[in-house]
């Protein structure tokens, strides 16, 4: 401990922090590999996926996980967007194919790709985000270390196959293509705003445990709980702003590649694949 207040309290506990490292040498590692072999991985996905790294461990040792646990239901909150959006969407955008190739080689994990379907991707992130919102999971997560461990690594892991499904580390279904991807995000974004709504506008605290917390700022549990609920909603349009964009951009350039293949000639079924899955330009220069 770094200091005695829970408004300044890192808490370097080494079962959080050394597995945090052994991931990202693990990763470093297979990137250093890739380059050796000449063919290098981009410049910022082991930028995104370093920011990933940092915004977990921010999340799980900093004063926010601190005074989430025993203040303040927005700081939780906040703690929670942190792990289960933010840090898995950088670090699935840092991931490819080849760097994965290693540990799909396991038989075990290679099963569980269907995980990452949009289909079961997307229930399984809403069935976790509504079930530890719950009174009762949310408080029990609280009171007991294991259950607050689970939570974590629910949190984490569901937003990773959420987000792992639009950024296509490996091939999805054809039929999710960019446009579905859009409608994909846009459903994402309704149910976290439903769930932020209801909190801004419960007009009752859900969580007796912060209601006799001593919160920052002299805030109210119910003000607390409100803003707790803006926090989400912000969070989650921001991202969804930015996400949408580089969709739109994605989805106005693989129309002008469709449109030039099919100009040329080429069989339309296989433009659609080769445009589906990025290879247009190698269609392109075969043809």
């Amino acid at each position: 401990m770094l200091a005695h207040s829970a408004g300044t309290t890192w808490s370097l506990e080494p079962l959080q922090l050394v597995p945090l490292a052994l991931g990202a040498g693990l990763y470093a590692k297979r990137v250093r590999t890739l380059a050796r072999r000449g063919t290098p991985v981009a410049w910022w996905r082991p930028l995104l996926f370093g920011l990933g790294v940092a915004l977990i461990t921010v999340s799980l040792v900093s004063p926010v996980a601190e005074l989430g646990e025993t203040e303040s239901f927005a700081f939780h909150m906040v703690q929670h967007l942190l792990l289960g959006d933010l840090a898995p969407l950088c670090i699935v955008a840092g991931l490819t194919g080849p760097i994965l190739r290693p540990l799909l080689s396991v038989r075990a994990i290679r099963a569980l790709r269907f995980l990452a379907h949009p289909l079961v991707a997307l229930p399984l992130w809403t069935v976790n985000l509504v079930l530890w919102h719950l009174p009762y999971f949310w408080e029990a997560a609280l009171r007991h270390q294991a259950v607050h461990a689970l939570e974590h690594v629910s949190f984490f892991t569901a937003g990773a196959l959420m987000w792992a499904a639009v950024i296509e580390v490996l091939p999805g279904p054809e039929w999710f293509g960019t446009g579905a991807k859009m409608g994909y995000v846009v459903v994402v974004r309704i149910v976290s705003t439903i769930v932020g709504n209801v909190f801004v506008w419960a007009g009752t605290p859900f969580y007796a445990i912060y209601e006799d917390a001593h919160r920052p700022f002299g805030l109210s549990a119910e003000a607390d709980q409100g803003i707790a609920g803006a926090i989400m909603m912000i969070e989650g349009s921001l991202v969804t702003i930015a996400v949408l964009a580089w969709l739109f951009l994605r989805l106005a350039q693989e129309g002008e590649l469709r449109q030039e293949l099919l100009e040329r000639g080429l069989d339309p079924r296989s433009v659609r694949r080769a445009v589906r899955y990025g290879r247009g330009q190698e269609l392109s220069r075969s043809a």
